[in-house]
């Protein structure tokens, strides 16, 4: 996508500190495939599925979607998938859950679908299943809630939770709750906003965000906003870009995400704007990847900055896709009601 003169002059007179540079993130995403002579570009190779979906999505909130190559995407995401029925985070790389997530949320987006073996994937999930409920991101058996929530949403996605045990899913997860109403990667892990929305998530698609106090866990994740506007992960961190969306679609999940400072939030996300190449940073100063650039915008798309597409808390793309497939969480179960606070 070559930008024009105007289109330069116009991004040119935006105050990045107040304005979201778009067409400028958009014209930074659409170049990243042909930067494939820089040590960036290797690098980063064995997550190439994650970052289509990062990059998709993206563009799919600052409402260029079109402008990506469905049928490269489709044939390249369909390309990784692995004999045993998941993807691999590249072409003959092995198969683990974080990139078929991945994969399916790209091709979900894409109507693209039919050009993978749906049923390998179900049975690859599926199988990943422990007796206690958890379950393990590929072969080697690592355990973490992360794990259970790409499970559910994957499944989910396919249409196919039925395959495996939903209510020992629940159980684990809320093992892991903490006292503070975070959660944490296994039972007895301290909280982190990354391990909240995954297992909030993944409680909201498996219909159990009954066993959520939603004051409690509104208020661990409203403290995660410093005096800055930024968001950090826990305690005593430094604010992160990624975590406008950790934070902020678990509080959205739970109803509480007027319970931080919108305004602030939003001056600390713009800040962290390469207003010369595009894209956005984890802090200001930073070098911009897309990973942050989705989430960043992600961010600003949940709090209602601009003219931004929504993006569903859960699922973390369009609802208007989960509206195509059927799929509406929000009537399986709801967050407890503190009586403490």
């Amino acid at each position: 996508m070559e930008a024009t003169n105007d289109q330069k002059t116009s991004e040119q007179t935006l105050d990045p500190k107040t304005n979201l540079l778009r067409d400028l993130h958009k014209r930074y995403i659409v170049g990243l495939d042909a930067k494939k002579d820089t040590f960036e570009y290797w690098v980063t190779e064995h997550l190439r599925v994650s970052g289509m979906y990062w990059g998709l999505a993206a563009m799919d909130v600052l409402q260029s979607l079109e402008e990506m190559d469905r049928k490269y995407i489709i044939d390249y995401v369909a390309s990784c998938q692995t004999s045993d029925g998941g993807f691999g985070g590249n072409v003959e790389h092995d198969a683990h859950l974080l990139y078929t997530l991945s994969a399916i949320q790209v091709l979900v987006m894409l109507d693209g679908l039919d050009s993978i073996n749906v049923e390998a994937v179900v049975n690859f999930v599926s199988k990943l299943q422990r007796e206690d409920g958890s379950f393990s991101g590929d072969k080697w058996g690592e355990i973490d809630t992360r794990f259970s929530y790409i499970a559910s949403c994957t499944l989910a996605l396919l249409k196919r939770l039925d395959t495996i045990n939903g209510e020992k899913a629940i159980e684990f997860i809320v093992k892991c709750k903490n006292f503070d109403g975070g959660f944490g990667a296994v039972p007895g892990a301290e909280s982190h906003a990354g391990q909240v929305f995954c297992c909030v998530g993944a409680l909201a698609i498996l219909g159990g965000l009954q066993h959520i106090d939603a004051d409690v866990l509104g208020w661990w994740l409203a403290e995660r906003q410093i005096k800055e506007g930024g968001l950090n992960g826990r305690p005593e961190k430094l604010p992160d870009v990624c975590y406008s969306w950790w934070v902020l679609s678990s509080l959205a999940i739970i109803d509480r995400l007027h319970w931080i400072d919108h305004k602030k939030l939003h001056s600390f996300i713009l800040d962290c704007q390469d207003d010369d190449a595009g894209g956005i940073a984890d802090r200001p100063g930073d070098i911009a990847d897309v990973y942050h650039t989705f989430f960043g915008v992600a961010g600003l798309s949940l709090t209602g900055f601009g003219n931004l597409n929504p993006v569903d808390p859960a699922f973390a793309i369009n609802p208007k896709y989960l509206e195509r497939l059927g799929i509406d969480w929000r009537s399986k179960s709801s967050p407890s009601q503190s009586t403490l606070l």
